[in-house]
């Protein structure tokens, strides 16, 4: 074909593209449905002048649209890797891996069950093979993520509950594509029966061998990007690399799964690269993938409907009769995921519960597109796969696309709006009355202060005055006769816009560098994760939630484990440096939004809500002051360093702000500014490397700083330094119990405990010691300790402190007062100690 012909088709195909955009919204059609119209009506359209007499003249064109050089191997290998590539950098991993379970459950689960419940379906309707007809099970089983996601978008969905089903639309496709991959194997060879076993069992090694491929590839990629660290555009070509060197990786050297392949390293790059790269840079990159991804997904919707007209060519009624089975079971199916095992994952609390018409609305917007149609075509162009079967897959997949496009994607919008999800709540809608009321308010006040600068008219600003007061005093009234919205929903609202407000503190500060790229996602997701909470259970989940932000997660634990046993120190620095400059933060944080309840909250929730708000914000700045100041007496000279950089960071960042705001008032050329920036940038990279952590060094400066071993010399201080073994604790976690073992003792370095025996109850502190008596008086322990606060213990073996006790009189100090508080009698000392 003549380039300037595919490139005027090209050059066309953007435009509508364009024109598709705006349309759609304007047609109220979701827009993958308005591209898949404009692809169907290119394609008949062709196809009807071709064969009409009625001119000639759009012959060459209708040809050229007909003939144009598109083959499934394009949709598979260029198309499609640019989406899920594109998708995977987009997600929220940490909050992903929260609901990890669901996620693969649905996705691999509800792809293996859709595919055996249409192949078997449509093999007892149609008498055609059985590895024929679970293919086409397979292809229809590979949802449009788009679609899905647009349907949440338009919804006041919870947020946890749209990223499991956007995350198991992208695993959906992944695992769909990857057994279709498998049973094309069985067509191709001519097996009528698969043994369904056998394929199943190289399932897994599909997957783990194209994420092995994927992880592999994009870790040398961000290696090299970090080489290029000056290089903006050079890191742009590198990741543009990445996905379709996995797919290819994958495909044809390892033979595992290209999609799956694609999915890990976009995966790992989206864990890795935002620490690896600068901030700007990582925003760069999300931009050019968007741009990339919009015009993939739109090019692979509008050549893929092009060929439906040709794929729908020699349609029968029989034909019709097997797409209405391939429609109903495939539906069944779904039916069967959203409604049976979705339910029974949020019984095991693995999964939030899905309101019914949640889960109709996903039925019914579980729309079929490009993908469906490119596995269709990848069979029709195999010479390896017989005719009859070519024909009945092209036609079935085909035909389904098109019922889930045409019926499902047209009526999507009635079918939300009948099951009462495009309408606010009655809580969101008293609300909303209440806020139009306040904001009109506010504005009332800017105009007249802005009028009264501007020196306009008397007569023009009376007027205008009049006429908003008129909108002012019904939007008054309708609040004051609006529907009464509770304290405690007050309450709940009021929490939501304040962890909103501090997502958006957090974002502010993240464009400013104030603190390590590396640490972005983390903290952004601790904040979804109060919004959620807040949402989903109130006062309750709010601080759920916020305990859960600054306690001792897996990770951290497994690198004390690390520490404490094999003297693996690295881990447990770095983990303890985030957890360090995460609480900065946090601290920081929380003063401004002290503000922000005053300034906003007040005035639309009222003056009881602002100071429950404040109660609880007051006790959040507590728990992180109680963690720093832990951390603090721990790493004293760590904690000054770490603090000095912060300050350094926040001029760095102010300094920035000046020469800005210098540079938009005229008063510096762009040459000098851009001179400035890059002054800066350097300096900033010289912050960026946090000071050294030395563990051990640390845990001798706090072995010191304790009361009870102010009489040991420096050698034996060294010496138990080594011996301690540090214990992290959250509050309200059980440290001893009565059943325990009685030959550990432990010494608070930072928080509090609460012991209780007999009714009775003690709370300990910072260099007071626990479970001595048990171990020097070899009796059955009658007292549990639990802590009250995120807590940092040392723990003592026995024979170290009866060693320990024969030698400070301090510790035999400490022993006797608490047992006496406890009313037990000790014999001496001195010779327990032996």
């Amino acid at each position: 074909m003549d380039v300037i012909v595919v490139t005027g088709i090209v050059a066309g195909l953007f435009l509508l593209i364009g024109l598709a955009e705006p349309l759609a919204a304007r047609l109220r059609l979701p827009y993958s449905v308005m591209l898949a119209g404009v692809g169907i009506i290119l394609g008949a359209g062709a196809s009807f002048f071709l064969r009409t007499e009625i001119t000639d003249a759009l012959n060459p064109l209708a040809e050229a649209i007909l003939n144009f050089p598109i083959r499934s191997n394009v949709f598979l290998y260029v198309f499609l890797p640019t989406l899920i590539f594109q998708v995977t950098l987009g997600m929220n991993l940490r909050r992903m891996a929260d609901d990890w379970v669901p996620i693969l459950v649905l996705a691999v689960v509800a792809v293996i069950f859709s595919t055996l419940v249409v192949g078997y379906a449509l093999s007892w309707v149609s008498g055609v093979s059985l590895a024929a007809c679970l293919l086409v099970g397979a292809i229809v089983s590979t949802t449009d993520p788009s679609a899905v996601v647009s349907i949440f978008r338009s919804l006041a969905t919870p947020r946890r509950l749209a990223r499991i089903v956007e995350g198991e639309s992208l695993m959906n496709d992944a695992a769909a594509i990857a057994l279709f991959g498998l049973l094309m194997g069985f067509v191709m060879r001519g097996v009528p029966d698969p043994a369904l076993g056998q394929a199943f069992r190289q399932f897994p090694l599909l997957i783990l061998g194209g994420a092995g491929v994927g992880v592999l590839l994009a870790q040398l990629s961000v290696m090299v990007m970090t080489l290029f660290r000056r290089h903006d555009l050079a890191q742009m070509s590198v990741s543009v690399a990445l996905p379709y060197l996995s797919y290819i990786a994958a495909e044809q050297v390892l033979g595992a799964s290209g999609v799956i392949a694609v999915v890990a390293a976009g995966l790992t790059m989206n864990a890795n690269a935002p620490g690896s790269l600068a901030p700007a840079t990582w925003t760069k990159m999300r931009e050019v993938w968007d741009l990339l991804a919009h015009w993939a997904g739109a090019l692979i919707f509008v050549l893929a409907a092009l060929l439906i007209p040709r794929l729908l060519e020699d349609i029968g009624w029989g034909d019709i009769g097997l797409i209405g089975v391939v429609v109903v079971s495939a539906l069944a199916a779904r039916a069967g995921i959203l409604f049976v095992l979705l339910p029974a994952l949020s019984l095991v609390r693995l999964s939030p519960p899905v309101e019914p018409r949640y889960r109709a609305a996903i039925l019914w917007g579980g729309l079929r597109g490009a993908v469906t149609l490119a596995l269709a075509l990848a069979v029709t162009e195999s010479l390896r796969v017989p005719p009859e079967t070519r024909r009945m897959i092209g036609i079935l997949a085909t035909g389904f696309t098109l019922f889930t496009l045409v019926v499902q994607g047209t009526s999507l919008r009635t079918v939300i709006s009948w099951l009462g999800l495009d309408k606010l709540s009655p809580i969101d809608s008293a609300l909303s009355k209440q806020v139009i009321a306040v904001a009109l308010q506010s504005v009332r006040e800017d105009v007249a202060q802005t009028t009264e600068e501007y020196g306009l008219s008397h007569d023009i600003v009376r007027s205008e005055a009049k006429r908003f007061g008129e909108r002012l005093e019904g939007a008054v009234k309708a609040a004051e006769t609006s529907a009464e919205i509770l304290d405690r929903d007050r309450i709940t609202l009021g929490l939501i816009a304040l962890a909103g407000a501090e997502r958006d503190i957090l974002i502010e500060r993240f464009r400013e560098n104030a603190v390590s790229p590396r640490l972005t996602d983390r903290i952004l997701s601790d904040s979804d994760r109060l919004i959620e909470a807040a949402r989903q259970s109130g006062r309750v989940g709010y601080r759920r939630a916020a305990r859960q932000s600054i306690g001792i997660d897996r990770s951290f634990r497994l690198a004390v484990r690390l520490y404490n046993r094999l003297k693996i120190s690295y881990p447990l620095a770095r983990l303890t440096a985030d957890r360090f400059e995460i609480l900065l933060l946090e601290g920081l944080v929380l003063r401004d939004l002290d503000r922000f309840i005053d300034s906003r909250i007040r005035r639309i929730h009222g003056r009881r809500v602002a100071e429950i708000l404040h109660e609880l914000l007051d006790k959040r700045a507590e728990m992180v002051s109680q963690a720093l100041d832990g951390l603090r007496l721990q790493y004293p000279g760590y904690a000054e360093e770490l603090e000095r950089r912060f300050i350094r960071r926040t001029a760095l960042r102010l300094e920035r702000r000046e020469y800005d705001q210098l540079r938009e008032e005229g008063l510096i050329g762009i040459e000098l500014h851009t001179d400035l920036l890059q002054m800066l940038d350097r300096r900033f990279q010289e912050q960026n490397s946090r000071p050294k952590l030395d563990i051990a060094l640390q845990k001798a400066e706090v072995a010191k700083q304790f009361p009870l071993f102010s009489e040991l010399d420096d050698a034996a201080l060294r010496r138990l330094s080594r011996a301690l073994v540090t214990r992290y604790v959250d509050e309200g976690e059980l440290i001893l119990d009565r059943s325990g073992s009685r030959n550990t003792v432990y010494f608070i370095a930072s928080g509090a405990v609460e012991m209780r025996a007999a009714g009775q109850s003690w709370r300990l502190g910072r260099g007071e010691l626990f479970g001595q008596l048990a171990l020097l008086t070899r009796t059955v322990r009658r007292a549990e300790v639990r802590a009250i606060a995120p807590s940092t213990l040392l723990a003592l073996d026995e024979e170290r402190f009866r060693r320990l006790l024969r030698r400070s009189k301090a510790v035999q100090r400490a022993v006797r007062e608490s047992a006496e508080r406890r009313g037990i009698t000790l014999p001496d000392l001195d010779a327990m100690g032996d």
